[in-house]
């Protein structure tokens, strides 16, 4: 893991250039600048795709404070966008000199497709660890919209393809509990441990244990199984299990209704039971039905 982190430090760095001539305010920026250029602050645009979703309003100001006190020690990175220039990495130092009301920022103007926009800003954040899993897993999510697989995204951010998996895993949960972890009320252990329980209440039940009860992984973990019940007994599983797509269309439906599913019969003829704890747990599997949701 680590040549892989290396080999992506070698990358930025490659945006990066050394200290170069001196700073010179930007009118025109050539198209390739050999050192970083003072860009005014109101012509840069935040990136579209940053996986960062909320920016302590504290760190912000602190880094504000030495700003003013010290500069933009690092430059950002830019790439054109009309007349104008986007972010492609350091939105914190962006906002920051902003609010340390500064009138210009130290930047390179890199030749960036909009499509690497949101591999590097992801590299970045990932080294520097400033992401939380939730913010890892929405953009693993828009890097495998783009075409990439979980072993390419695991190449390109350093990290193993189970790590990329769990992290998607996550947005099975809702916005909610989502939520928790952004804010550091649950850790990504106990997110897991919810993820063993696929009925909404159960997990509402159990997430309101871990933060009453401070519960530790393990112990979640172990009120995660006995929540989600015990599988089914052998004389009545499915006369179909044996059957690949029935049991593919099961775990469809499963994860569609986030409940226990059983489908008893064969390809012609049979039932499902659909499993629901509570009215507004059936009126929520309804509406699904119904397509009102």
């Amino acid at each position: 893991m680590s040549t892989r982190r290396n080999a992506l430090g070698r990358g930025l760095e490659a945006l990066i250039p050394g200290p170069g001539p001196t700073l010179a305010a930007v009118g025109e920026a050539p198209d390739r600048p050999s050192g970083p250029l003072e860009i005014p602050v109101e012509r840069i645009d935040p990136n579209p795709e940053q996986p960062r979703r909320h920016f302590d309003a504290q760190e912000i100001e602190r880094l504000a404070d030495s700003i003013r006190r010290h500069g933009v020690l690092q430059p950002v990175v830019v790439r054109r966008a009309g007349d104008r220039y986007e972010l492609v990495v350091g939105e914190r130092r962006w906002r920051a000199s902003r609010a340390a009301g500064r009138e210009t920022l130290p930047a390179v103007v890199a030749d960036v497709e909009p499509r690497e926009r949101l591999h590097l800003a992801l590299v970045e954040n990932v080294q520097r660890q400033d992401l939380n899993p939730i913010e890892l897993a929405h953009a693993f999510r828009g890097m495998a919209e783009g075409g990439a697989t979980q072993e390419a995204i695991g190449e390109q951010v350093g990290l193993e393809r189970s790590t990329i998996a769990n992290h998607l895993r996550l947005l099975e949960l809702g916005r909610e509990l989502q939520e928790d972890v952004e804010r550091g009320r649950l850790s990504m252990g106990h997110a897991k441990a919810l993820l063993q329980t696929p009925n909404p209440e159960r997990r509402r039940h159990l997430r309101d244990r871990i933060v009453k009860d401070g519960l530790s992984v393990r112990a979640a973990e172990e009120l995660g199984r006995r929540l989600a019940g015990p599988a089914a007994p052998r004389k009545r599983r499915a006369r179909s299990a044996a059957d690949p797509e029935l049991q593919g269309l099961v775990e469809s439906l499963r994860r569609r209704f986030q409940t226990q599913v059983r489908l008893q019969g064969d390809p012609t003829r049979g039932r499902i039971e659909i499993e629901y704890f509570g009215a507004e747990d059936l009126k929520r599997i309804a509406g699904m039905l119904l397509g009102h949701a």
